[in-house]
């Protein structure tokens, strides 16, 4: 098993979650390392979007994934004296079987996985799954197009679904763990502060718990809009039950590898 809790006692400079060439990121792999090294990093994992089962512009695809594999051990063997590099990524859940827990993702040899939720069903049970991350525009559109503007079967979603994927397993850090509440927040005022809201998280989080899961304060959010995933209202909550944390700025820029990163860790640090 990957030993997160070395790193995170060895220094506060590493990011474990990074998208570069082979999904949505916006540089090249070596332009992270470099970065990485130039800021003071000693550890960095590769995360691209994982192949998925329904079309998506920002995922791999199964032929690019061997690439992504003979990068990293390139950029090993360049800079491998100077910064641990790992080959991760960030696993979709899309549904039962269709996931972190499938064979294919559980052969591949990876340091370690991330998994996450971007896509619930839309609402009209045709089957088909939808984005429900990005920028709030998009959001906003597919609310419309796909969920009858119906927010709260969004957001009830989206948490069945991290709770499947929590309990089917096959991976190590719970990614963004209720990112849903940035767009659903803009979309309807304050509906992450109302109590069913709230329980939602915290059954998840209990349940992340019951399978001794990593979780996840991503920070890619804190420069521009203030906010942490899971929210910082919560962070008393992982640090009441000693949850294992990593802080990772979900980098797809290589400046913003560190982005908003120190801060979560200074403040999950005075509580």
């Amino acid at each position: 098993m990957f030993d997160f809790n070395r790193i995170t006692q060895e220094t506060d400079l590493y990011n474990l979650h990074t998208h570069s060439q082979y999904c949505d990121g916006h540089a090249p792999m070596e332009e992270f390392v470099t970065e990485a090294i130039a800021q003071g990093f000693t550890h960095l994992g590769f995360t691209p979007h994982s192949p998925v089962s329904v079309e998506s512009p920002v995922n791999m695809s199964r032929e690019q994934v061997q690439q992504y594999f003979d990068e990293v051990e390139r950029l090993r063997g360049i800079y491998g004296d100077r910064i641990s590099l790992y080959t991760a990524m960030e696993i979709d859940y899309v549904g039962m079987g269709d996931g972190p827990a499938s064979d294919y993702f559980t052969r591949l040899p990876l340091d370690y996985r991330i998994g996450s939720v971007h896509f619930i069903p839309a609402i009209d049970g045709s089957g088909e799954m939808v984005d429900i991350d990005g920028k709030f525009p998009g959001f906003k559109a597919r609310m419309a197009e796909h969920f009858n503007n119906d927010i709260e079967y969004v957001v009830n979603t989206f948490f069945s679904q991290m709770m499947a994927m929590v309990d089917e397993g096959g991976f190590d850090i719970v990614g963004h763990m209720d990112k849903i509440g940035f767009n659903a927040s803009q979309y309807c005022d304050s509906i992450d502060e109302e109590p069913w809201y709230d329980k939602l998280v915290i059954d998840l989080f209990e349940n992340i718990m019951d399978h001794h899961l990593t979780i996840e304060i991503n920070t890619k959010a804190w420069l521009q809009s203030n906010r942490f995933f899971p929210n910082l209202k919560y962070f008393g909550m992982l640090k009441r039950f000693n949850a294992p944390v990593v802080v990772n700025s979900d980098a797809h820029y290589p400046t913003l590898i560190n982005s908003g990163r120190l801060e979560a860790i200074k403040l999950l640090n005075v509580l």
